[in-house]
Parts: C-alpha cells; sequence; structure tokens
C-alpha cells in the first residue's frame, strides 16, 4: 500500500468505502493486550448489548433497551440463526447471560456478564493502542480532527438507521 494521494477528489470518495472495510482488520494489530480473532468477533454482540444497557431518557425501566437474540440479528443484518450461535457462544465463554425480560416475561434478554464487560474494557484500550500506533506520525491536529469526523461520520450514520427509535 503506498501513501499515495487519489488523483482527483472523486478518486478520494471512492476510495472512503474500501477504506472502511480494512479497518476492522487494524484491530488485530500487534499492540499491548492484543484481542483474539475469536474476542474480535464477539465484541460484535457484545457491544450491540453494550450499547443497550447504557441508560437513556424514554427508555424503558431504568432507561435501558432490551436486547434479544432477534435484535441482534437485525442489528448485524444477519439470519436468527447466525445471532443465535453467536450469542450462544458469547454465553458459553462467559461473556452475556440470559435474563427473563422485565417488560415481558416470556421473552429472553441478553446482559453483558462481569467477563463481557472485561472484555469490552480491554477491547477499548486494545483500541485506543491501535489508533495510537497508526496515528503515532500525525499531528496532535490531525488526531483530533480524525476522531471528531469519524465519531460525527457514525452518529450520521445511526440516524440514517433509525437507531435510538
Amino acid at each position: 500500500m503506498t501513501n499515495r494521494e487519489p488523483a482527483t477528489d472523486e478518486d478520494l470518495l471512492n476510495a472512503v468505502g474500501p477504506a472502511f472495510g480494512r479497518l476492522r482488520r487494524s484491530s488485530l494489530l500487534d499492540v499491548e493486550d492484543p484481542i483474539s480473532q475469536k474476542d474480535l468477533s464477539r465484541t460484535l454482540v457484545l457491544r450491540i448489548v453494550q450499547e443497550a444497557d447504557r441508560p437513556e431518557e424514554g427508555r424503558g425501566p431504568g432507561g435501558a433497551r432490551e436486547v434479544t437474540v432477534g435484535a441482534v440479528a437485525d442489528h448485524l443484518g444477519v439470519d436468527p440463526s447466525v445471532a443465535s450461535r453467536m450469542v450462544s457462544d458469547c454465553i458459553a465463554s462467559g461473556y452475556l447471560v440470559r435474563a427473563a425480560s422485565q417488560q415481558d416475561g416470556r421473552r429472553t434478554v441478553l446482559h453483558l456478564a462481569p467477563g463481557g464487560e472485561e472484555l469490552m474494557d480491554r477491547f477499548l484500550r486494545h483500541q485506543r493502542a491501535a489508533f495510537d500506533q497508526i496515528t503515532a506520525d500525525w499531528s496532535d491536529r490531525e488526531r483530533l480532527d480524525f476522531a471528531r469526523l469519524m465519531l460525527k461520520y457514525v452518529e450520521a450514520q445511526d440516524a440514517l438507521r433509525g437507531k435510538g427509535r
């Protein structure tokens, strides 16, 4: 890969999509306290549950959303059977627990287990270390500008998906 700038603005804009496709692989960089490929995949499910467990105004009891296997499937855009296997793996690994819904006792919802919270904390540290390593030769202004714009992009993407409704 080269550090060559795309020839035109249009080339630059067209390069964004493929660049996003390569971003997740940077999470596997050899940094302190590495995350295995398997645990990296598990964080996809754990992040959905973690975000739903954060209390927010206008939500159910305690302000948290309830996450089911079906919600995981919808969020990841996978078949319910795939989501079920992913969730079962996270439960067997000690990262998630099932519980009865407080809104509808017939439903089963997911919550982070202490092991899942620890993995997500470790993953956050790992992501930060990877970011620091990747941007080591960037100026502080470039790093902050990129971080601000990346967060703005993700918020706009979430708004388009109707997240938080």
